[in-house]
């Protein structure tokens, strides 16, 4: 005879047992990540020709190569660094510019206005050649990873920021700032800051590289600052914003160290 009752026990079990493997199955899993491991594959390994090769990187190279050579706007004069004894016109577009693009950033975060730009000759790496401009030109004349700060400098600062200049008898690039000078080119006669003479207690926000903000090309005068603001914005970017902004490159010439 079949035992009725047992079978209706195990039956029971395992509808019991089944229930909660059921519900411990729908239990969201927990993954954990142990180890990573990488291996360097040799390009060679996948293809066996230069041609294969110059195939596979050909689709990225031309979309690179396209928007590096997208037009942005016309440059009507070739601005070269190596024309000027005391400023050259692609420096002071370079000074100029960077002011122009900074001051709206910097005032919109402290609610200040920047009083003046200095760069440096030797960052300038290339000439902006008359005709088209690129993305890729701003790379040529930046080819740097530098960024720009606000630097607080007082006046006494500035007055050695003016020695420098006439010190290193390079055309760094200058804007907000004007140096007058003796016909012997070696004597300040005085200082203008936006067209107001220099205050040496006054407290001055000076717009510069990261480079050059920690004494780069001896400028150690930077350094004093009492305080530095990084406006999270790269050089090279300053310039594609800039091209995108304008349909023509102004040539600027105004001087800004003058003998008098």
């Amino acid at each position: 005879m079949v035992n009725v009752k047992k079978k209706k026990y195990y039956l029971c079990y395992f509808v019991i047992l089944l229930t909660f493997t059921l519900i411990a199955s729908c239990k969201s899993k927990i993954n954990h990540l142990y180890e990573i491991q990488g291996k360097q594959i040799n390009i060679n390994e996948s293809f066996e020709t230069d041609a294969e090769i110059d195939a596979f990187v050909s689709p990225y190279k031309n979309h690179i190569n396209k928007d590096l050579d997208s037009i942005l706007a016309y440059n009507p004069i070739t601005q070269d660094k190596s024309k000027g004894k005391w400023e050259t016109n692609i420096g002071n577009f370079f000074a100029e510019t960077t002011l122009l693009m900074s001051n709206p950033i910097f005032f919109q975060r402290e609610n200040k206005t920047i009083d003046i730009c200095i760069l440096n000759h030797g960052g300038i790496r290339a000439i902006i050649p008359k005709g088209n401009v690129t993305t890729r030109t701003a790379y040529e004349i930046m080819p740097f990873e530098n960024s720009i700060v606000v630097l607080t400098l007082d006046g006494k600062a500035i007055a050695e920021l003016a020695n420098y200049m006439i010190l290193d008898k390079k055309p760094h690039p200058l804007a907000g700032i004007k140096i007058f000078l003796e016909k012997d080119e070696k004597t300040i006669k005085r200082i203008e800051i936006n067209q107001q003479p220099l205050d040496q207690n006054k407290i001055y926000y000076v717009l510069t590289s990261d480079y050059l903000a920690n004494g780069g090309d001896n400028m150690i005068f930077l350094k004093s600052s009492s305080k530095n603001y990084d406006l999270d914005y790269k050089l090279r970017n300053v310039f594609i914003d800039y091209f995108k902004r304008v349909d023509t490159i102004p040539n600027l010439t105004e001087p800004k160290i003058i003998i008098e």
